[in-house]
């Protein structure tokens, strides 16, 4: 189920080293604030928070960074994030959920039809595309942090659906709603995550040729580099050989 909800494999594959640095930090920090900002500090009693964290972590960003996105929910009261899913078709009908993080739904929802448009595809309404997906919760984690055997034995006690070990990182695959109960477990074994969260799964993945594939990669990627956006999901299969050569 690797790369299962939104090309993860490649992305978490690649490190997104191709990325700036302060794009993927800005992202980080509007989680972690928004997270603070709805919640306790106190990160056993905020799971949002304490993902948030995670993955920033994850993401070699500084300590003094976080503190300072974690100290922007009180200094700016004003400050308010909306939570917002976009959906629709993408080039080639790929079917696309996008979540954005905004302070400004004009701008936000403008920018998104744009990167739609230029690439073939179209903006929906909600539920135009959700149905091709279903909402789990995913746990990777780096391989050198415990065996594919002592991970698979975590995830089935601690009650996990699936869990798959491939490339650099194992996968545990949880239903939505034992998400946070089950990740709790999994803390008691082990700390640190690469991300932890509840994502869209496609029920049924679309595989095209070569160039296809590459048009919709980069439509997906125009879409992530977008100030707004948190996530892409897409029901995207990308074929292994394709991956390897990324």
């Amino acid at each position: 189920m690797a790369g299962h909800s939104h090309w993860a494999g490649i992305k978490h594959k690649k490190g997104r080293a191709d990325k700036e640095r302060s794009k993927i930090f800005s992202k980080l920090s509007k989680e972690i604030t928004v997270a603070a900002k709805l919640g306790a500090k106190d990160l056993s009693t905020n799971p949002r928070l304490r993902s948030a964290i995670q993955s920033a972590k994850s993401a070699n960003m500084p300590k003094d960074n976080i503190q300072r996105a974690i100290n922007k929910s009180e200094l700016n009261k004003n400050l308010n994030y909306n939570s917002i899913n976009y959906e629709g078709f993408g080039p080639e009908k790929i079917a696309v959920i996008v979540e954005a993080l905004t302070d400004n739904k004009n701008r936000t929802a403008s920018n998104i039809r744009t990167i739609f448009q230029k690439n073939g595809g179209n903006l929906g309404s909600t539920g135009v595309a959700s149905h091709q997906f279903k909402q789990v919760g995913v746990i990777r984690i780096e391989k050198n942090k415990i065996s594919d055997n002592e991970i698979l034995e975590l995830a089935i006690t601690a009650g996990a659906e699936d869990c798959l070990s491939k490339g650099q990182y194992h996968e545990i695959i949880t239903i939505k709603e034992n998400f946070y109960k089950i990740k709790i477990e999994i803390e008691k074994k082990i700390i640190e995550f690469v991300s932890s969260k509840i994502e869209w799964l496609p029920v049924n993945k679309v595989l095209l040729d070569k160039e296809k594939t590459k048009s919709v990669l980069n439509f997906l990627e125009m879409l992530e580099d977008d100030d707004d956006v948190q996530q892409v999901y897409a029901n995207l299969e990308v074929d292994i050989n394709f991956q390897e050569k990324i």
